[in-house]
């Protein structure tokens, strides 16, 4: 009897350890469900903090009290983001908008350089703002439209100053088409008016030939068919087609500098900014005056090729604008010479093509030096002296008789003095200080 007791008691016992274990895994695997998942880190949803990071626009996240809670490099370099808030109004009343209603908005907006300071000069963003999960979240995208702005400005303007160049000379021409025809009993003015159509007709030419060449230096793209160039076949093809216009002005043309320097780049196209560069000089200088072209070695890699003139010189203000296309400092003047507002920008553009640069000093009354800074093609070897150069070469050279057949060149400075250019004139060391 007490042994079959004793067996129910037990088995009684296990009964009450199976249930209780059974409840215990229950109440475990209950709690298990119930305890909430993991917030992400920073209150950011899972993967969106490597996705703004790919992203090229500018992106921030806001969250339901307005707090930045993550902004990209961007977003702050650009002023859109300080500290831990949204710092333009704009973007703020819109991110409210969208937490509101859940709507997506896109709008354009610019953004000046600080919140004090005018928005005149400042950046253009194209924005769009959208929720971003269900807990109040938004995401703020802004991608910045500046440089697009600037190229179609740049473009507008460009149009409209050549629509208003080209009709200059076009309607010049139908006016003395129809005069010339009214004129056609008297040989002397349709002569006249024929040497007008011809003078116009050139500077349409002229027009359209710059066009053609700054169309193909100022885009991105490297040049074509690069060849070494000897920079003396350069200046004297340039001071040959300048020589006419020169002598209509009794102005004195003069090579000087150090032979046998040798770039890689587009002959033509050197020729063509040298060339402009001359032009210049004798347009806006007066007449029985000098124009100096001359080249030197400034270190192991670059030569210099400076174009100095007893000119009119150019005002301070003007100086930084002067390489823009159709800038001109006297239109009226311009006009009368015939220039097309190009020259200067197609020089800026051929020596940006070719690794160099340009510069420029003047001064008011007495004159201007333009000098183009370019990369020599073998930097180690030395320049070549003029081996063929006799006194009649540079005239007026005092000395040039003694300096016999091996003699360099004198610099730009140096011809300055001999042929009475003012002493005003920048030396080189001067001029890169």
């Amino acid at each position: 009897m007490e042994v079959e007791v004793v067996a129910g008691l037990t088995g009684l016992a296990g009964l009450a350890i199976g249930l209780a274990t059974g409840l215990a895994v229950r109440v475990s695997e209950r709690a298990q469900r119930t305890v909430p998942p993991a917030q992400p880190q920073g209150g950011l949803p899972p993967g969106i903090a490597s996705v703004l990071s790919v992203l090229r626009s500018s992106g921030v996240v806001v969250d339901a009290e307005d707090r930045v809670l993550r902004a990209s490099s961007a977003a702050r370099a650009y002023g859109l983001v300080s500290d831990d808030r949204l710092v333009v109004d704009e973007l703020l009343a819109m991110a409210r908008l969208v937490r509101r209603d859940g709507e997506i908005r896109e709008t354009e907006i610019q953004v000046g350089p600080s919140r004090s300071r005018s928005r005149a000069e400042g950046r253009w963003f194209a924005v769009r703002v959208a929720p971003l999960g269900s807990h109040g979240l938004v995401l703020v995208l802004a991608e910045d439209l500046t440089e697009m702005r600037r190229v179609e400005a740049i473009r507008r303007d460009f149009v409209a100053n050549v629509s208003h160049e080209l009709k200059t000379p076009v309607g010049a021409l139908s006016l003395l088409a129809e005069t010339v025809d009214a004129a056609a009993d008297d040989p002397e003015a349709v002569r006249r008016f024929a040497g007008r159509m011809q003078h116009e007709s050139v500077r349409l030419t002229n027009l359209v030939q710059d066009l053609m060449t700054l169309s193909r230096v100022q885009g991105e793209e490297p040049l074509d068919d690069l060849h070494p160039v000897e920079l003396d076949t350069v200046i004297d093809e340039s001071l040959d087609r300048s020589q006419i216009r020169a002598g209509s002005k009794d102005i004195e043309l003069i090579a000087g500098g150090r032979h046998g320097f040798r770039v890689r780049g587009d002959e033509e196209l050197l020729v063509t900014a040298l060339r402009n560069l001359i032009d210049n000089a004798v347009a806006y200088s007066p007449e029985h005056t000098r124009v100096v072209v001359a080249t030197r070695q400034t270190d192991d890699q670059h030569v210099e090729i400076t174009v100095t003139d007893q000119g009119i010189g150019i005002p301070d203000g003007d100086l930084e604008r002067i390489f823009e296309r159709f800038y001109r400092v006297d239109p009226a003047r311009s006009r009368q010479t015939g220039g097309t507002g190009l020259g200067l920008a197609i020089v800026k553009h051929v020596t940006s093509k070719h690794g160099g640069e340009v510069t420029v000093w003047s001064k008011e009354g007495s004159g201007s030096t333009f000098t183009l800074r370019l990369p020599l093609l073998n930097p180690s070897a030395p320049p070549v002296t003029a081996g063929a150069e006799t006194p009649s070469d540079v005239p007026g050279d005092p000395g040039g008789a003694d300096r016999g057949p091996d003699a360099p060149r004198p610099d730009a400075t140096a011809l300055a003095v001999v042929h009475g250019l003012t002493p005003s004139h920048p030396t080189p060391e001067d001029r890169t200080r």
